[in-house]
């Protein structure tokens, strides 16, 4: 019974050193499908996601979801410390409880007593070992809290490091792609004259920043729980909308250098297929139509006042759902499981923006340099920049 109990307890051990080690330093995604980590996770956000759906008002309901990453960080480490406790204490009683208690009878509690003291280094001396084997083991898981302790205060830095670039670049599309972002919002807001090198360095960044997207989540995975500052924004509407201003430079659009969205679509479509493989999720079979024929012919109205050439040869609209094929499933399942809406393609409740307000304040500054012109330069000036509309941000 003793030998079944030490070699629980180091089975204990191994378990938790094997999954902190492959959740904190390893840098690469984490092989094991009975891995510690990962039940916590299928075990604690069903759950959560049940508790907080049954909250009514929007913003509370997106703040109950925000609160989940962070505190399951401190949780796990919680579990790990606990399965440690109780493998180093499974071994103390295998080696036959040597203590000497002046409480109580030496036995398990004594063993777990000893255990928690020393693994959190606290030292209190009332339980004394016996002999050499316990006092190593105790040496041992002493040395062990202390490194882990150390690993962990140097897991945190770094987990918000990688949170804080990957929110940047969503709060700069806010102004590019409106909030939160649309394709048709990105491709207005880039009609204007010369606007090609500013669309293409735009996605030569978003190329980027899913590339490390896809290396940060992948080496922490829990910061695909992380939720944005704003709760209409979100890590998985940022690279969706990029990825439906990709799919329609390349299947529908003329006049805009291709390359580019090709790379970024690559990239960007990379990342959605790799995290959704890190979270074991398959690609959504019935995946709701978001650009049916009616909202495409709407699109192409919007995108065509704006001034942008699109392609309408009869085969555009059959090239992009087969580029929205390549990605859509994936996104629905990131999105169901993760409770974050997907963007539209079209922004359904328009709402004016900061970016318009100050593009109608230039408008009055270039219709001021021609005074006889003021009233109607401020009425015509840029259509396509005046009338842009977007959600307000939700705080």
């Amino acid at each position: 019974m003793r030998i079944l109990a030490a070699v629980a307890g180091v089975i204990c051990l191994f378990t938790v050193l094997v999954d902190a080690f492959q959740t904190i330093i390893l840098p690469r995604r984490a092989t094991g499908r009975f891995r510690l980590t990962r039940i916590f996770y299928a075990f604690t956000w069903t759950p959560w996601v049940a508790l907080a759906r049954r909250i009514r008002d929007p913003r509370k309901r997106e703040s109950a979801f925000s609160f989940y990453g962070p505190l399951s960080l401190i949780l796990l480490l919680v579990v790990w410390a606990g399965v440690m406790v109780v493998g180093f204490a499974l071994i103390f009683y295998g080696l036959g409880s040597p203590f000497n208690d002046r409480t109580e009878q030496p036995g398990f509690r004594s063993d777990l007593y000893v255990s928690g003291t020393t693994i959190f280094t606290l030292g209190l001396g009332d339980v004394t070992p016996l002999s050499r084997a316990a006092r190593a083991c105790i040496i041992l898981e002493s040395g062990t809290g202390l490194g882990f302790l150390a690993v962990v205060m140097g897991y945190f830095p770094v987990l918000y490091s990688a949170f804080s670039r990957r929110e940047v670049s969503i709060s700069l599309l806010d102004a590019r792609a409106g909030s939160p972002p649309t394709a048709a919002e990105l491709m207005r807001r880039h009609s204007y004259a010369g606007a090609d090198q500013a669309l293409a360095l735009l996605m030569v960044e978003w190329e980027r920043w899913s590339a490390e997207l896809l290396e940060s989540h992948i080496s922490y995975p829990l910061l695909c729980y992380f939720r944005s500052q704003h709760s209409n924004q979100s890590w998985l509407s940022a690279l969706t909308s990029i990825l439906d201003t990709s799919a329609l430079l390349i299947a529908g659009v003329r006049g805009h250098e291709a390359r580019q969205a090709q790379l970024t679509f690559a990239m960007a479509r990379h990342a959605l297929v790799d995290l959704s493989q890190v979270l074991s999720l398959v690609p959504a079979g019935n995946v709701p139509d978001r650009l049916p024929a009616e909202r495409y012919e709407q699109l192409y109205g919007l995108l065509c006042q704006s001034g942008v050439k699109v392609c309408r040869d009869g085969q555009s609209m059959e090239r992009l759902a087969d580029m929205r094929a390549l990605y859509e499933g994936y996104a629905e399942a990131l999105s169901r499981y993760l409770r974050m809406p997907l963007p539209p393609w079209i922004a359904d409740q328009p709402h004016k923006d900061n970016w318009q307000a100050v593009a109608r304040l230039r408008a009055r500054t270039e219709a001021a340099e021609t005074p006889a012109e003021s009233s109607t330069a401020v009425d015509n000036a840029s259509p396509s920049i005046v009338a842009l509309i977007d959600h307000h941000h939700d705080f």
